[in-house]
């Protein structure tokens, strides 16, 4: 009988042996990019992005790829996170599948996913991402950021915030805005304080200051440009550069930060695999997220500085998890701020 159990036991450890090896040595994993790209030339030399790239940014980075890998055209299909999630959507239920890469809001991964429609699959170079920078299906290529930001002409030096609890301070009465779609402040210091009850305390102690709420982050830059409120405590961190640049009186908080996140999956049934494999390892690895960069996005790579000042030291990123629950921090912070 004992010798039964460890015939049996010596034959499951061989091959949870043989598993190992094969997942070192399978060749989606231990392939070079140029390996893989001597096998994406065979597919025809398209790849369908359903990306939400700016022109602006992908008309740097897309060629970039090109570059890197000659013969390999990019089809651009250019639309909101939720255009290009229905679209793919539809022509599913229509039986085809057009893209090769998906990369676009988090939200609207997670919405193609639950339709059954992405690979549960990740470039080997996602092992240098934290963990709160991919899922199973998911890996983020560049996070945009909320912070805090302020008019430098309204607020002294000695005021100046450097953490969101510094809102609640009764000296910012009537003196912040806002955008009201913004609930991921409050899913971020859920994550700082490990505690929903503990950010929905803070939270309402910011709302007892009266914050005047504006729809669009380009406004709210602006309206803090124009001298037209002091502080806002949901902006955009990329914003704030190009004006700071161009003399504008504004600074912003890079202590901490909430991030939301644009995410590259891949697609079920893709029509060139070895292509779209490709692309998103090389736009995962550091060469690729250093074009990123240069091409005016944020990397999410945690080895790759973005050109200008907006990555903050400690990040509470929004997941897939807790988008799918987004409702409920939706109307949490309605309810705090009594908007409608």
């Amino acid at each position: 009988m004992h010798r039964k159990k460890r015939l049996g036991f010596l034959i499951l450890c061989g091959l949870i042996l043989s598993c190992l090896l094969f997942l070192s040595y399978s060749p989606a994993t231990s392939q070079t990019l140029d390996e893989v790209y001597k096998q994406a030339l065979k597919e025809g030399g398209t790849l369908n992005f359903y990306g939400t790239l700016a022109q602006i940014n992908a008309a740097k980075i897309l060629p970039e790829f090109e570059k890197r890998f000659p013969g390999i055209k990019v089809n651009h299909v250019d639309a909101t996170a939720d255009k290009l999630a229905a679209r793919a959507i539809t022509e599913a239920r229509g039986g085809r599948v057009i893209a090769d890469i998906f990369q676009f809001a988090l939200e609207n991964i997670v919405q193609v996913y639950e339709q059954g429609l992405v690979l549960e699959k990740l470039p080997p170079e996602a092992a240098a991402y934290p963990d709160n920078l991919k899922g199973s299906y998911w890996l983020a290529s560049e996070p945009i950021f909320i912070i805090g930001a302020w008019n430098t002409n309204l607020v002294k030096k000695a005021d100046e915030p450097r953490q969101f609890e510094d809102f609640a301070d009764l000296k910012w009465k009537n003196k912040l805005i806002g955008e009201p779609r913004d609930a991921e402040l409050l899913i971020g210091m859920t994550h700082k304080y490990k505690s929903m009850e503990k950010a929905v305390s803070l939270l309402k102690k910011i709302a007892t200051n009266s914050v005047e709420f504006h729809k669009g982050h380009s406004q709210l830059a602006e309206l803090l440009v124009a001298g037209q409120a002091a502080a806002c405590i949901t902006c955009y961190a990329h914003h704030y550069p190009p004006r700071i640049k161009k003399g504008a009186p504004v600074n912003y908080m890079l202590a901490e930060g909430i991030a939301t996140i644009t995410a590259t999956a891949l697609p079920k049934g893709a029509p060139h695999p070895n292509t779209a494999w490709l692309f998103a390892r090389w736009s995962a690895s550091e060469e690729g997220q250093k074009v990123y960069a240069m091409g005016g996005r944020t990397p999410a790579h945690p080895k790759v500085e973005p050109v200008e000042k907006t990555r903050p030291e400690k990040i509470y990123a929004v997941t897939a998890a807790e988008l799918k629950e987004f409702s409920k921090y939706e109307k949490i912070w309605k309810e705090i701020f009594r908007l409608r």
